[in-house]
């Protein structure tokens, strides 16, 4: 995900940026709506803020070479504009602090956060917002999701929250966004659900939960709450110009979260359903000469030999309609409902077979056994 989330030096007007703060300046960035609570967020703050902790981490990162070749012929004065954007120093590893947050999920000390987060410590440090520090072991993380569980090892029970359910929410809800913005230490802001299902192309199974509530470089992994004190989301990036909140965040929504910490708690892996397809939008040309208002399925581009889907009979210009009961407008309906799928489960494919309605009955693979 790290080509998803760029610099604040790029020309583009708005980069996505991870919220994590760091000193080697590493840029990524009951659930029914509920009145603000009389008097304010102050009771709920004090009830779920020792859940919520910082994260420290150190390691290595690899630095690209300077020697960068440049174009001959370039005019002077804009080579020497590149090159003072270029890294220094050779090429290699080079130290790595960084900061973000969490929140624990488990008494037994089970803390959920971003996978960008700790990806490359050596070392992590996780801090109570009542002054205790732990050093925190790393069970497993997801790439695909930014999801991460760490684990911490206390001598009595610790605070946790508990999740929420995010499909419950509405556009408008209130929400209360907590963590550690540029190292600051505890930090509360509060917003409401400007959108959901935001797809902001950061990988395939994008179903974010946009809010207005500030969050920044440093709130990575932190929580999002609904008004009840239950985790509906986790803050993963931010839409800016420059680094800093303008009140475009996105959070991973709890439904998903659950899963994936699930999976992770368990053997530290993930594993998802395998289709061994590549797949690509309908066209607004294709549906208009299949008489459809509007595009929608995904087209099938290849299909892998030995593949569930070459041995469920699909084919090259299958159009996917439907995986199970799940309808397919999108490409990322196929994408997550696979996903979620056991392997070795059955699941039934409507396609869209040389301009005929078929349904195939597939045997999910699993795709943890896969390179693709």
């Amino acid at each position: 995900m790290k080509s998803l989330f760029s610099s604040p030096r790029r020309a583009a007007p708005f980069v996505l940026a991870a919220a994590l703060a760091s000193t080697s300046a590493l840029t990524f960035a009951p659930t029914a709506a509920l009145a603000v609570p009389a008097g304010g967020y102050a009771d709920l703050v004090e009830q779920i803020s020792p859940a919520v902790v910082f994260i420290e981490v150190t390691g290595t990162a690899e630095q690209a070479s300077a020697q960068v070749q440049l174009p001959e012929g370039m005019p002077e004065e804009l080579r020497k504009r590149f090159e003072q954007l270029m890294p220094q120093g050779p090429a290699g590893a080079q130290p790595m602090h960084g900061l973000g947050s969490g929140f624990i999920v488990s008494k037994d000390g089970m803390i959920v956060t971003n996978n960008h987060v700790v990806t490359g410590a050596d070392t992590v440090k996780v801090k109570l917002a009542d002054g205790r520090s732990f050093d925190a072991k790393v069970v497993g993380s997801d790439v695909l999701t930014d999801i991460a569980v760490l684990k911490v090892e206390a001598d009595v029970d610790l605070p946790a929250v508990k999740f929420g359910s995010s499909d419950d929410m509405r556009v408008g809800d209130e929400v209360v966004a907590m963590g550690n913005p540029f190292g600051l230490g505890g930090t509360v802001t509060t917003g409401i659900i400007s959108a959901k299902s935001r797809n902001i192309n950061a990988g395939p199974y994008d179903d974010f939960i946009q809010t207005d509530a500030a969050i920044n470089r440093g709130n990575s992994g932190g929580p999002l709450f609904n008004n009840a004190g239950e985790v509906i989301g986790v803050n993963t990036a931010i839409l800016s110009p420059d680094g800093g909140s303008v009140g475009i965040g996105f959070s991973v929504p709890s439904d998903l979260v659950q899963d994936i910490v699930a999976d992770l708690s368990d053997d530290g892996e993930i594993t998802r359903g395998w289709l061994g397809v590549q797949i690509r939008p309908m066209t607004a040309e294709v549906a208009q000469v299949l008489g459809l208002d509007a595009p929608k399925g995904a087209v099938i581009e290849a299909i892998g030999d030995d593949s569930p889907a070459k041995k469920a009979g699909l084919e090259k210009g299958d159009i996917i309609l439907s995986f199970n009961d799940t309808e397919i407008k999108e490409l990322r309906d196929l994408t997550r409902a696979v996903a979620e799928t056991d392997p070795e489960a059955k699941a039934e494919v409507m396609v869209l077979h040389k301009g005929k309605e078929v349904t195939r009955t597939v045997t999910i693979g699993t795709l943890a056994d896969q390179k693709a």
